[in-house]
């Protein structure tokens, strides 16, 4: 009897601990800003010994763990829902209300802008105006526009998985200019050998970044704290453009559009090795990734389509096409996960696609040229740059 009844208090006393890990484990997935407590990687997962400075990394086999659907962070989740356009050659940013597909403002900015772009901390959204040289500040909070910054060629920008700097992708001057986040002022310059570098993904731990150079076809690798390129190669493609950049969810891989190759190149981040296409479509352009970070959404600039890739199957599985064809260019995906927004380059028109179907569930004229629109707010923990890659 004696026995039983020690039996018994040890079993529930190892219930009772159970419980309280798993209550502990529960408690670190809640969404926090980066103000206050971060969270914390379960404790079964090994922690990725990431960027000096760099958010910890929420799940080893997912980078994109912190942006399921509507999990925003309280920096931006009373941010009104908006899909803001910048019209290369209207000089204009036009602001679609998602819910109506009305454009329900356009901001007047600086010459040739770009992208529009969601700063590290997510408070301000940054417009490049190219030739224009400066980057106007947007609040997004009142859709208001704020006094334009000087900085020289500005065709794209991403910040540092620690928030440290900015990177201006400069793509005529040849280089790659890192500044101060807030201010803008020019840090330190980094020259590249390449031509029209313009966008970049991170590595799972932060430490490096993976940059395209359009109109050179290459690719470049650079050590983020050193603030040094690492590595460059050629692509295997005469002709090559390289565009849109994005990492595997497990980190394992990097993806990179080509709209001269009409697909994907593949290729190992950590050895840089030589990579291989995956086609896709005509004039692949822009990169997605699902709110569950199973697909990847691939527009096709060129021949009016999106292909759908499968992470786990390493495959295109469906390919939407849009209605009267289009010019699928860059953009994002809603909060919820539910549509895909893109602007329609040279038609002067933005697609808002159905992520389920595929259906196209309207299409907004705009301004002339539409390029990079920003979907926001969007989950996530912070910004890396460009049309709202998020951590």
């Amino acid at each position: 009897m004696q026995r039983t009844r020690i039996a018994h208090a040890l079993v529930v006393t190892v219930a009772l601990a159970s419980l309280a890990a798993c209550s502990q484990g529960s408690s670190g997935h809640k969404d926090e800003a980066l103000g206050s407590k971060a969270p914390v990687a379960p404790a079964q997962r090994k922690a990725v010994p990431g960027l000096p400075g760099m958010p910890p990394v929420l799940d080893p086999r997912d980078v994109y763990a912190a942006d399921r659907p509507n999990r925003l962070s309280p920096v931006v989740k009373d941010f009104p829902s908006r899909i803001y356009v910048p019209n290369t050659e209207s000089d204009t940013v036009s602001v679609i209300d998602p819910r109506t597909y009305e454009i329900i403002d356009t901001i007047h900015v600086g010459r040739q802008p770009q992208h529009v772009v969601p700063s590290w901390d997510m408070k301000t959204l940054w417009v490049n105006n190219n030739r224009g040289h400066t980057l106007t500040p947007i609040d997004p909070s009142t859709g208001k526009a704020g006094k334009p910054v000087e900085v020289h060629d500005p065709y794209n920008l991403y910040f540092t998985p620690n928030g440290k700097y900015a990177i201006v992708m400069a793509s005529l001057d040849r280089e790659l200019v890192f500044r101060d986040p807030h201010t803008m002022e020019r840090k330190k310059t980094v020259p590249v050998s390449c031509y029209g570098v313009n966008h970049a993904d991170f590595s799972l731990d932060g430490r490096y970044f993976i940059v395209s150079c359009e109109f050179s076809g290459e690719l470049l690798k650079v050590d983020t704290e050193k603030m040094k390129v690492i590595g460059q190669q050629k692509l295997p493609f005469d002709g090559a453009m390289p565009q849109d950049v994005k990492v595997s969810p497990d980190g394992k891989r990097f993806y990179v559009a080509d709209m001269m190759a009409d697909g994907m190149w593949v290729l190992d981040g950590d050895t840089f090795g030589k990579p291989t296409l995956l086609p896709t479509g005509k004039g692949t352009h822009g990169l997605y990734v699902s709110r569950d970070s199973r697909e990847m959404y691939v527009s096709n600039r060129g021949e009016g389509t999106v292909s759908v890739f499968d992470f786990a199957e390493n495959r295109v599985t469906k390919k939407w096409h849009l209605p009267q064809g289009g010019s699928p260019d860059m953009g994002g995906v809603s909060a919820d996960g539910k549509v895909l927004w893109l602007s329609g380059r040279y038609n002067s028109e933005v697609y808002a696609i159905d992520t389920r179907t595929g259906e196209q569930l309207a299409r907004v004229k705009v301004g002339s040229g539409p390029h990079g629109l920003a979907v926001y707010p969007q989950p996530g923990r912070y910004s890396l740059g460009h049309t709202g890659i998020f951590r």
